[in-house]
């Protein structure tokens, strides 16, 4: 890696953290003497003597009872690879590339160096392999259907992965975090076993449940261990860390090991508020990562319930408003707004490659552990496996909080607008682009919107593609122009400095709105009257500004009427010679450019199935503005691509100016 990166890392980092990284690095050769010389398992034996003494207790893991109804039983246990790679092909090939026919190399986890190795392949496609959801898959169903086919492939698979990856040694020890996934997978796993062994009546199958169930206490304990010494702190505690909090806390209560708890209890006390807006909105500013720590916090609140310990009243406030903010991102199609990265990563998966929504498995996990609900019941595979049954009626009695209409969360920085009828999905980012001194998961795409009809994306985000490969690509689709929002003279707003690193950023200010406030204080929906233009008049408005390209500021009006019609008033203010400016419309799957016209552009797109509207976008604006449509990317899901057409209006300026875009919509026809 460049010298520069680790110039600019260094720079984003306290004194304080530079002090912690010497200290890991020590304890890190210290391992390195002990496993880096000679391959140990991690099933081996209890590295520290004085955990050697704990024992599983099954009862304080949350199963449910084996009667629940479950979807998946007729489905082969098989989990979803990123990019569509094929399970099959790839479940024993645990240090695969994938994106090339090389492999990660066997050395010591501290000495692979894993990002942007484009001669071997993206790193975060292959820890998907090694979190182990097959494992707890197959436990489950050999628990369920007692068919021992399942408890065959599982030992065969257990055993060669410990064989194939001693304890520090690879691709799948370089992630503390993978460490923490795997830790609650392999947890599931000796459960579901622990079920089983109970009612299995054949020697041999006992026998095999047996080691299974001592090498997995004896891993559970290991994994558990390290990363209670290596857990994230100051910088790189972002979601990471609140992963790796649940794991110890877990692993804590069906151990009984109160120092584990105990330190996942103060990490959680001190992040869950430190890394949340006030409104409910995580300052990751990514609705993927928002939903990911809500379901490593909502699992250990779960068992924390079944075990009778009191959940902090932070927690569950916290975790109210994050609800509430991720149930008015989804839209009434199966849609969801969704700013920043998306890697698609979960803790908890007992479906696989069956088709899954996230949002909706966290919405209806907060719904059993919260005291209001955000779904109408528990249908997710999953939870139907691990929540008592008891829970889930209670779930019914709670009231469900579902929002109708258009809301701004004014801390966090998102507004969502929906149309009268609900067809309609506008997603607005005024917030700031990231969390902590390195804002790791935000893209440069300030006063940029979404805009979904029917649940299909008329203007589209760009996605994610790739984490650790591609850098060229990673930085693509993280650009401004990538984006529905404005460039000046084709610069970014926020300055790249590596794959997860940011220089100097763009500063956003909500100036005005008149849209209910996201979870605010009781009576205080709308904090803003409406203007000469707002309410009273059936027009919904959200009014923002960043200074990212100084000394131009860039100035952002959304006016919607609520049904057809949006307007953006783009104002460049302090715009000095041959100022260039470019506006740009990144089009969803499917959408077609039928005309283009000195001033406007006519659309057929999709908005629905099986229906398609006619989106007609009409600009006004200086500077002798010239409208082109070209070729671009989105990625639907982590390690995909499709092309799409980007739209761009350009112009040129020698002083301050206004373009004005009227974007009107009406269905067009069935298809």
């Amino acid at each position: 890696m460049a010298i520069g990166w680790y110039i600019n890392r260094l720079r984003a980092m306290s004194v304080p953290e530079v002090a912690w990284r010497l200290e890991q690095k020590a304890a890190q050769q210290a391992e390195r003497n002990v496993f880096g010389k000679r391959r140990i398992a991690v099933t081996d034996r209890v590295f520290r003597r004085e955990w050697e003494g704990l024992v599983f207790h099954r009862e304080r893991l949350a199963l449910a009872e084996q009667a629940a109804p479950v979807c998946s039983d007729a489905a082969p246990v098989r989990i979803a690879l990123p990019g569509g790679y094929d399970y099959e092909t790839y479940k024993k090939d645990w240090h695969a590339g994938f994106q090339t026919p090389q492999k990660w190399p066997q050395i010591f986890s501290g000495d692979l160096h894993y990002k942007q190795r484009d001669e071997i392949g993206d790193a975060r496609t292959n820890w998907e392999l090694n979190r182990h959801f097959q494992f707890a898959m197959l436990a489950r169903r050999y628990c369920r259907t007692k068919d021992r086919t399942y408890l065959t492939e599982l030992s065969e698979l257990f055993f060669d992965w410990n064989a194939e990856n001693p304890f520090l040694t690879g691709i799948s020890w370089t992630s503390v975090m993978e460490a923490a996934i795997r830790d609650i997978n392999w947890i599931y796993t000796l459960g579901f076993l622990s079920d089983a062994a109970q009612a299995e009546e054949n020697a041999a199958a006992k026998e095999r449940i047996g080691a299974l169930c001592r090498a997995l206490r004896v891993g559970i304990i290991n994994m558990t261990e390290y990363i209670a010494v290596h857990y994230s702190r100051h910088s790189s505690a972002n979601n990471h860390v609140i992963t790796e909090a649940a794991a110890m806390g877990l692993a804590g209560l069906v151990m009984n090991c109160g120092a584990w708890f105990d330190t996942a209890f103060y990490i959680l006390q001190y992040e869950i508020e430190r890394q949340n807006y006030g409104d409910g909105v995580n300052k990751e500013v990514s609705l993927h990562y928002q939903s990911f720590f809500m379901e490593a916090v909502g699992l250990l609140m779960l068992h924390m319930q079944i075990n009778g310990i009191r959940v902090p009243q932070m927690w569950r406030n916290t975790l109210v408003k994050m609800s509430r903010y991720l149930a008015d991102c989804q839209g009434q199609y199966g849609e969801s707004v969704v700013f920043g990265d998306d890697d698609g990563g979960k803790i908890l998966d007992l479906q696989g490659a069956m088709q899954r929504n996230h949002y909706d498995y966290v919405l209806q996990l907060m719904s059993v552990v919260l005291p209001e609900r955000y779904a109408a019941a528990v249908t997710d595979d999953t939870l139907l496996a691990i929540v008592p049954g008891h829970l889930r009626e209670r779930m019914g009695e709670k009231r469900l909080c579902r929002r109708t209409g258009s809301v701004c969360y004014e801390q966090g920085g998102v507004s969502l607008l929906r149309s009268e009828d609900g067809s309609a999905l506008i997603g607005i980012d005024h917030g700031e682009l990231g969390f902590g001194s390195i804002a790791a998961h935000g893209h440069a795409d300030a006063l940029s919107f979404q805009m979904y009809l029917g649940g299909s994306a008329v203007f589209a985000d760009a996605g994610t593609y790739i984490y650790h490969i591609d850098l060229q690509s990673r930085n693509a689709f993280r650009k401004t122009e990538n984006h529905n929002t404005v460039t000046i003279n084709g610069a970014d707003q926020s300055e790249m400095r590596g794959a997860f690193l940011w220089g100097k950023r763009a500063e956003t200010r909500l100036l005005a709105h008149n849209l209910a406030v996201g979870n605010a204080r009781s009576g205080d929906e709308t904090r803003r009257p409406a203007s000469a233009d707002g309410r009273a008049a059936g027009i919904l408005y959200v009014e923002a500004e960043h200074n990212g390209y100084g000394p131009v500021i860039h100035r952002r009006k959304y006016r919607y009427d609520g049904k057809n019609c949006l307007q953006l008033y783009d104002d460049l203010l302090h715009a000095g010679r041959d100022t260039v400016y470019g506006v740009h419309f990144l089009l969803g799957q499917g959408c077609r450019v039928e005309e283009t016209g000195a001033d406007h552009f006519v659309l057929s797109c999709p908005c629905g199935a099986n229906r398609r509207a006619a989106v007609t976008l009409q600009f006004r604006g200086e500077g002798g503005m010239c409208l082109s449509a070209e070729e671009s990317w989105v990625s639907g899901a982590y390690g995909e691509k499709e092309r799409v057409k980007k739209l761009r209006v350009t112009g040129k300026t020698d002083t301050d100016c206004r373009i004005i875009t009227t974007i009107r919509w009406k269905e067009q026809n069935v298809i």
